[in-house]
């Protein structure tokens, strides 16, 4: 019984220091939506290999867009001639730059991280479509040849993020809202979930002992982190309350940003898609490059920021802030909402089946009686 109050207390320490941050930057990034025309890339990526990377990752910043609604917009931008080295950078730099999650990472981490990770992450997008771009010389007529790949967001947000639609639109806020809270929440609902589930029950069950034996060789621990993110799909921003309750079990800052850049743009889906779209070779430069990459700028982070604690949260709800309960409020609501409405649709249908079948007329089975 103790533990799991101390799991819900847990649960509910990480879910506080992330609300009313995630709640503000997708707001925010709804806003962006708003403002931001669905074909802005597709009319200012060049064609160059060095520009249209510099531009796919500079362009990937202020798409509100998340690690799952970014695949069908990285295989448009594919579609429409651009570079796979262009199309690699926008994978792995819209994510991790998105407000939210910039927002979220301050919340756990502070300012320093925030910006080592922001940075960071940028110039692995761009070394990233470099390196693809020298290993892999395209034609010209070759790079509007792809694959379309079912992605793994829901059938809203990749109606919302097409990037086909050119017609001009007039601001809206109810539009800004519903992109919010519904479209882009709906995208990470589960992951978000999955992840605070997992950060409660990794802060909870995993004696701290035996965490910092696991994490005391610090090369050893980049490579297990390494081998357990890089299939596990979780977007940049649920990914955030694993990597602080691995913190808080006495893991470096240097290790979490390895699990917080492979993670999200590494996961199964993301590889399949990077896979299919673009060719073998084109995958093998975009994990080994990724994971060269993580390993140096975490082994950077630790030398330079070891004594620096990061974890910018309060590990008790008796000083959470009233604001930030009514955060936490809100958004546990909203991923209940959409965690339990598709199952009470589903079972609405099948019960909706079930009368119809019950309803219907077997007229083999009738007789009549005929006038003599």
């Amino acid at each position: 019984m103790e533990l799991a109050i101390d799991f819900a207390n847990n649960f509910l320490i990480l879910l506080d220091a992330m609300a009313i941050y995630i709640l503000i930057g997708l707001l925010i990034a709804g806003i962006l939506k708003q403002l931001v025309p669905n074909d802005f890339v597709l009319k200012h990526l060049g064609k160059g290999s060095i520009s249209s990377v510099l531009k796919a990752t500079l362009f990937g910043i202020p798409l509100p867009v998340c690690s799952c609604s970014v695949i069908p917009l990285a295989q448009s931008l594919r579609k429409e001639g651009a570079s796979k080295g262009a199309v690699q950078s926008f994978l792995i730099s819209t994510p991790i730059t998105g407000v939210d999650s910039i927002l979220a990472t301050f919340s756990f981490f502070g300012l320093i991280f925030t910006i080592f990770r922001v940075i960071s992450s940028i110039i692995i997008a761009i070394i990233v479509g470099l390196v693809q771009n020298f290993v892999e010389k395209e034609n010209p007529s070759d790079m509007k040849d792809t694959v379309v790949v079912e992605s793994c967001c829901s059938e809203t947000s990749c109606s919302s993020t097409s990037t086909s639609e050119t017609k001009k639109k007039k601001f809206s806020f109810k539009s800004a809202f519903s992109y919010a809270y519904v479209t882009l929440f709906i995208d990470m609902v589960k992951p978000l979930f999955i992840g605070l589930l997992l950060g409660a029950l990794f802060t909870t069950f995993i004696p701290k002992d035996y965490a910092l034996m696991l994490f005391e060789n610090q090369i050893l621990t980049y490579f297990v982190i390494l081998i357990f993110a890089m299939p596990l799909y979780v977007c940049a921003t649920a990914s955030l309350p694993i990597a602080a309750a691995f913190i808080l079990q006495g893991m470096s800052g240097g290790a979490a940003f390895i699990f917080l850049t492979a993670g999200p743009a590494t996961s199964a889906i993301t590889m399949s898609v990077v896979y299919k779209t673009l060719g073998k070779k084109a995958l093998i430069v975009y994990v080994s490059t990724i994971a060269i990459l993580s390993f140096v700028f975490a082994f950077i982070y630790d030398f330079f920021f070891e004594d620096i604690n990061i974890i910018n949260f309060i590990n008790s709800m008796e000083h959470s802030s009233i604001y930030s309960q009514i955060a936490s409020f809100i958004m546990l609501s909203l991923m209940s909402y959409y965690l339990i409405k598709p199952r009470l649709y589903r079972q609405d249908k099948k019960n909706e089946k079930i009368d119809k079948s019950n309803n219907k007329i077997d007229f083999n089975k009738m007789t009549f009686k005929t006038k003599k």
